[in-house]
């Protein structure tokens, strides 16, 4: 019996699906809120797209989990054989959209004309971001591609300009915008060298549990018991459906949540939904 016992899981080995095979996460730089008090001038200022990480390792994209997004290969044709960093974006307030197309196991090409692969860093390249943004802007001439561009990066002088321009990205419906420090080198962690700027704060979070509603929500959802990926817990109970609270996120999805700085013991104020950040 042991003996016929090891034969089964020898071959459930060799057989099983390719795609159980959890792959490694690529090695990503990630951003910090901002703060007052920085340097603006030291940095460059894109918008922040709400749009698909998506880390291009030479062969193939990946999400920020390291799952293969199966692009087609046109898309894919025109990308050199070095990592690049970027995000696949349709526009503003299309995440959803963009989101969905992504996660579709069989591509559809005319799903994909619609997307565009938008190019904000070179992860091999061991020089300042400077260097790294002028060999981007060179590779990305080469690839004569209306579906691969480098994303719009500029300098400001002073926090004027920036609010000046967070202001106009946000009333045209933008996310918010990104600082990239010049002088900076790509660093596989999160740092003061990318921030992430926006009038209002928002981050990710893990569901690990349930609040009953009471009152009008009772037999209902009322909080999710989340956990922040630096271990902080807190309970998420405003900004729900009716229909979310009754078909709450499951335990294990991240959602995204919206918040007003931190309270005096570090955890967000007045957090509220926003929704559930799908599976990357």
């Amino acid at each position: 019996m042991d003996a016929f016992l090891l034969i089964l899981c020898l071959l459930f080995v060799l057989f099983m699906p390719v795609s159980v095979v959890a792959l490694e996460a690529p090695p990503l730089m990630l951003a910090k809120s901002y703060q007052q008090g920085i340097n603006v001038a030291d940095y460059y200022v894109s918008e922040k797209l709400d749009g698909v990480r998506a880390y291009w390792n030479g062969r193939q994209l990946l999400t920020r989990s390291g799952r293969v997004i199966k692009a087609p290969a046109w898309f894919l044709a025109v990308l050199p054989a070095r990592p690049l960093d970027g995000e696949l974006w349709m526009g503003r307030g299309r995440f959803s959209e963009v989101s969905g197309i992504v996660n579709r196991r069989q591509p559809r090409d005319q799903d994909w004309q619609q997307v565009t692969y938008m190019l904000f860093d070179l992860p091999d390249m061991e020089a300042p971001y400077t260097e790294r943004l002028w060999v981007l802007r060179t590779l990305a001439a080469q690839y004569g591609s209306a579906h691969v561009k480098v994303l719009e990066q500029t300098r400001i002088s002073n926090d004027k300009e920036l609010n000046e321009r967070l202001t106009r990205v946000t009333a045209a419906g933008g996310e918010g915008l990104m600082l990239r420090r010049a002088r900076s080198l790509y660093q596989v962690s999160r740092s003061d060298d990318l921030l992430k700027v926006k009038l209002t704060l928002d981050d990710e979070a893990k569901v690990i549990g349930y609040v009953a509603g009471e009152g009008k929500y009772r037999g209902a959802l009322g909080a999710l018991i989340v956990r922040m990926e630096d271990g902080r817990q807190f309970r998420l109970g405003s900004g729900f459906s009716d229909e979310e609270r009754q078909h709450p996120p499951a335990i294990g999805e991240s959602v995204t949540f919206a918040y007003n700085g931190l309270t005096e013991h570090g955890l967000p104020r007045f957090a509220r939904f926003l929704r559930v950040r799908p599976p990357e």
